[in-house]
């Protein structure tokens, strides 16, 4: 009981520290759960809509870029007898800026496969939504939110023709997870959304409900039977599967960000426990003389350790669940910008990431204390009641940590070389040359210390030359605080080298792929990447300027699979263009001849890089001839996916998918015309429908604009880690201020000024800074690197230039200084203020 009432007196008497160590184990823990609360709400919000619109379907009839045709299903329920079947046709909607998926069903198939669509209370309701024109069903919440009631008529824009919709009813969704997944969904007839949609005669899916065993497996084979060419049958959860699989990159890139985080949080907690045992090394040493033992003293450290850790974790729990709903816009955003539309409207708290959170945080701070602990025990008592001696035992383990150190970091290189661990490897060995790198820090402190004591003391005397020693006397303190802060820096080195390398790769890279003076699509932004084909009568108006300018036709589709998805983008690119593409690998002007005739194909880098080929191999897609084997003629830089893409000539597309539609064209100015003059040929020719036409900087800045809202989230974290090595610093600082009061005073009985002792503070301080800046700029490069040429490429397949500027560099450096600054000015003040007599009494 005396000890823990002494533990709990120690935690009172020191308030400000304890409230540190609070927020250092805080901070860490909230940016863990709000990365994993965005993470899974985004994966969650997508798993539960994907799954809530498939219903109890087991396999689906897939098709090419146009569908499938009518008869097709009609052959599958009347001549099959197939009654767990319906056809559904899909597509995206805007209304008032929103994305809404809307589902063309057949009501009276939807019983064995989905409830929410068959469910109908009011008949009249079925009457309307089968004989009305534009009639519609959604949640009668959110038609609240618009103000609409049963009945009302409102737009809506479909392919950039606006529409007029009528509100039949709404869904009556079976269950509350159902409701959270139908938020943003429409359902009408299946006539209604074909022509809404632009897809009279045809089909997007037909959904199956196979029964288990031998039976299930004959009715695929009569069903696979009955399929014409570029129909395949998939299973109902593969697209769901592969677009999970799309994010699941980016996400681990963030958890591995917001552990960063966390890692700074244990210095800073591991700095405050072992700060608490050096404190009260002189009651742990009589307690000890005394007869407790060792395991009673580690008890009550790791359970004062405990305490914090349970605090700081509730409160970062708290602050997770705030920062999430942050967090949360910005990976939604980001996945919309990158792979595909989705939206989170309601952020649950979700229980995996506050129990993951609430782990975390108390093993850690545990993890943490460990050392503290067992030096504490370790040690015999007349050691223990000697400060000379903790610290001249912490310098002489210095070389042994940097030994250890060393062969860390060799581990954590070891996994850079093989790619069976994939992108966990990779940060793996990061990581472990992260904490290698930090074991070799105090070598770093008392070397650098005497290399810049001589510059000191030039520049302040023998205020100077104390400011150095002063570092590496309390090197227990200082050691950790410079590790933490050198963690803290060093990553943004890493990532501001990374970003800064991939945004000059993609200007360079768009320079070569834009090569259009003027560029149109449509308006419709509902497909994500995906945009829908532009009006026919549109296309033969615009390539009336032929005489004028250059006209280039392309269309991006996506061809379903049972192993997902491929990106398949057409072009009718005239041969010149052809030449300046970027190719990575193959011989442009030999590759040309057979990609224009259609022959062959060129891959993305990813592609390349996640299916393993190369000039000369094949690669097989679904057509609407059935299945065919197109050889690669080149691969060539693309960083518009991460998933990689197929490029094809238009020739070669209409040839083999017998689709002619136009979802993008671009313009290249002839002799004597300016770009402003054809961007005014160009609108006028497209009249009042909704297109974009952009010129090609336009185009380049919204790219360029994507991609700095993609690294948003990544400077978010930077920050907040920062956050919790500047935390981390001021607890050490003011650690040293209590533990080093006797010492200042005797200097200001002895004739120092208030204004000296600051002054020797803050040479600390900034020397702790400088010396962290200048250590973190090896370990920025080296994650720099690391970043570059092991974790983006096993984690998006693509090649990325490294650009290393000074001014990155030095910008670290000054930011180390003047965080080590800030967080010394209170500490330093405090210690001049204090009353030489008062600190001059025996210690506790």
């Amino acid at each position: 009981m005396i000890l823990w009432r002494a533990g709990m007196r120690n935690v009172l008497r020191h308030p400000w520290l304890t409230v540190l160590a609070v927020l250092g184990v805080a901070l860490g823990v909230a940016v863990v759960t709000a990365v994993d609360q965005a993470n899974e709400a985004a994966q969650r919000a997508f798993r539960l809509a994907a799954e809530t619109v498939a219903g109890r379907a087991t396999h689906q009839v897939v098709g090419g870029p146009t569908g499938l045709p009518e008869e097709l299903y009609r052959t599958i329920r009347v001549r099959l007898g197939l009654r767990g079947s319906a056809p559904v046709v899909t597509g995206h909607l805007q209304l008032s800026g929103r994305t809404f998926q809307l589902i063309g069903i057949d009501p009276f198939s939807e019983p064995p496969i989905r409830s929410f669509s068959s469910r109908f209370t009011d008949r009249g309701v079925l009457t309307d939504l089968m004989t009305r024109p534009g009639a519609v069903l959604m949640l009668a919440s959110s038609a609240a939110e618009r103000g609409l009631k049963r009945g009302a008529t409102f737009p809506a824009d479909s392919a950039g023709v606006r529409r007029q919709l009528m509100l039949a009813g709404f869904l009556e969704p079976p269950d509350e997870v159902s409701r959270v997944a139908l938020a943003s969904v429409l359902v009408c007839d299946i006539a209604t959304a074909q022509e809404l949609l632009g897809l009279v005669g045809r089909l997007s899916r037909i959904d199956l409900v196979l029964p288990e065993g031998e039976e299930g497996a004959r009715v695929l084979v009569e069903v696979r039977s009955v399929l014409p060419p570029g129909a395949d049958i998939v299973p109902a959860g593969a697209r769901a599967g592969a677009l999970d699989k799309m994010t699941r990159a980016f996400r681990l890139n963030l958890k591995a960000l917001s552990l960063l985080a966390l890692v700074v949080g244990m210095f800073l907690i591991y700095n405050t426990m072992t700060f608490s045992v050096v404190r009260r090394r002189r009651l742990i040493g009589m307690l000890r003389a005394l007869g407790v033992s060792r395991r009673e003293v580690f008890t009550m450290i790791c359970a004062e350790a405990l305490l914090i850790g349970i605090a700081g974790t509730i409160a970062g729990l708290a602050a997770g669940a705030l920062l999430g709903s942050e967090l949360t816009r910005l990976v939604t955003r980001t996945i919309n910008d990158l792979y595909f539309v989705m939206e989170v409207r309601r952020l649950p708290l979700l229980p995996a990431a506050l129990w993951k959170g609430a782990l975390l945080g108390v093993a850690a701070t545990l993890a943490a204390t460990l050392p503290a602990a067992l030096e504490a025990t370790g040690a015999p008592p007349r050691a223990v009641l000697s400060r000379s001696q903790v610290e001249s035992r912490r310098r002489r383990l210095v070389p042994l940590a940097a030994c250890c150190g060393v062969i860390l970091m060799l581990a954590g290189c070891a996994l850079f070389l093989t790619e069976r661990g994939g992108i966990v490897g990779g940060f793996a060995g990061l990581f472990a040359v992260i904490v290698g790198y930090t074991l070799l820090v105090p070598a770093g402190v008392m070397f650098m210390s005497a290399l810049l004591r001589p510059l000191l003391e030039l520049l302040l005397g023998s205020l100077g030359r104390m400011a150095a020693r002063g570092v590496v006397v309390s090197l227990s303190r200082t050691g950790v605080a410079t590790a933490a802060l050198v963690v803290a820096v060093s990553a943004g080195i890493g990532v501001g080298i990374m970003v800064g390398g991939f945004r000059l790769t993609v200007q360079n890279w768009l320079g070569n792929w834009l090569q259009a003076d003027v560029y149109l699509t449509s308006a419709d932004r509902g497909g994500g990447r995906y945009r829908p084909p532009l009006n026919p009568a549109l296309v033969r108006r615009l390539l009336g300027l032929q005489g004028e300018a250059q006209v280039t036709l392309s269309r991006r589709v996506r061809i379903e699979g049972a192993s997902g998805a491929t990106e398949v983008f057409s072009v009718q690119v005239p041969e010149r263009s052809f030449l300046r593409y970027p190719f990575k690998d193959g011989d442009p002007a030999l590759a040309w001849k057979r990609f224009s005739s259609g022959e062959a194909v060129l891959v993305s880098e990813p592609y390349s890089y996640r299916h393993h080929l190369h000039p000369g191999d094949s690669v097989v897609l679904r057509t609407s001839r059935g299945e065919r084997r197109f050889p690669v003629a080149g691969i060539i830089y693309d960083y518009g996916s991460d998933t990689g893409i197929v490029i094809m000539s238009r020739t070669g597309y209409v040839a083999n998918f017998g689709d002619e539609s136009v979802d993008g064209m671009s313009f290249t100015a002839g002799p004597g015309l300016s770009v402003a003059r054809l961007l005014e040929l160009v609108r006028g020719k497209a009249g009042g429908e909704q297109v974009t036409v952009v010129s090609n900087a336009q185009l380049r800045q919204a790219t360029v604009e994507v991609f700095d809202r993609t690294f948003a989230i990544t400077g978010v974290l930077r920050m907040l880690t920062m956050l919790v090595a500047f935390v981390g610093i001021l607890s050490a600082l003011m650690a040293m201020q209590v533990e080093r009061a006797r010492e200042l005073a005797v200097l200001r009985a002895v004739g120092l000024t208030p204004g000296q002792v600051w002054g020797v503070v803050c040479g600390e301080t900034v020397l702790i800074g400088l010396i962290a800046g200048l250590l973190s700029l090896p370990l920025g490069i080296v994650e720099a690197l690391v970043l570059i040429y092991v974790v983006n490429l096993r984690s998006f397949g693509w090649t990325m230039q490294l650009a290393i500027t000074p001014a990155q560099l030095v910008q670290a450096v000054v930011l180390s200084v003047t965080a080590a600054f800030l967080a010394g000015i209170y500490p330093s003040l405090r210690i001049a203020r204090t009353s030489p007599a008062q600190a001059l009494k025996e210690e506790e």
